[in-house]
């Protein structure tokens, strides 16, 4: 209803054929699934969020599958306002995306989270949470924070346990998976970054 009020206001300005309109959420947040409360994980539940793009122009509204991240809100406002996109910046413009594109997409997207202050695990150790999300796949790897160290992986295989319930790192059938994740994760985004625009 609040949104409304705010288009309704952009239509009385004469402004809204002219405005680019985003909404997007901070981060997801749980309410007991995974027997927790807030954000404290990389769980599709954390991670995931709203993201809406009104472009200033009349579009044909559609919903997209494909990954993408917030890093990619920007560059998109740039392309969509006509600016030049910054060399420097990590994101992606998805406005071909908002086009309609049936080409070939980022193959992953990536998130973390550190776990300190009201935060830190039950052990009483910081643990950052570094995970990389495909479309069929979440693999998460928690590291001792700031050592560095390895502690321990988590793998959800999403087209079978899509709440991610069940962690598959240690089955003996997806530890090929497991190796191919973690070494794109290691690869980084720059890796995902799609090849054709």
């Amino acid at each position: 209803a609040q949104i409304g009020r705010i288009i309704e206001h952009l239509k009385q300005l004469g402004i809204h054929e002219n405005t680019i309109v985003v909404l997007w959420g901070d981060h997801g947040w749980k309410l007991g699934e995974h027997n927790s409360w807030c954000k404290m994980t990389n769980f599709e539940i954390d991670t995931r969020v709203p993201l809406i793009v009104k472009p200033a122009a009349k579009a044909q509204a559609r919903q997209c599958e494909q990954l993408v991240e917030f890093v990619d809100v920007y560059p998109s406002l740039c392309e969509l306002a006509g600016l030049p996109v910054p060399g420097q910046l990590e994101g992606t413009s998805f406005v071909p995306l908002m086009n309609g594109t049936r080409r070939s997409w980022k193959p992953a997207v990536f998130s973390q989270f550190l776990r300190e202050g009201v935060w830190t695990a039950p052990d009483g150790v910081e643990y950052m949470g570094y995970s990389i999300r495909t479309r069929s796949y979440r693999y998460v790897r928690w590291v001792t924070w700031p050592q560095k160290q390895f502690a321990a992986e988590e793998l959800y295989d999403l087209r079978n346990d899509p709440l991610e319930t069940k962690n598959v790192a240690a089955v003996a059938g997806y530890q090929t998976k497991l190796k191919e994740l973690a070494q794109q994760l290691d690869q980084g985004w720059k890796a995902a970054v799609p090849s054709i625009r």
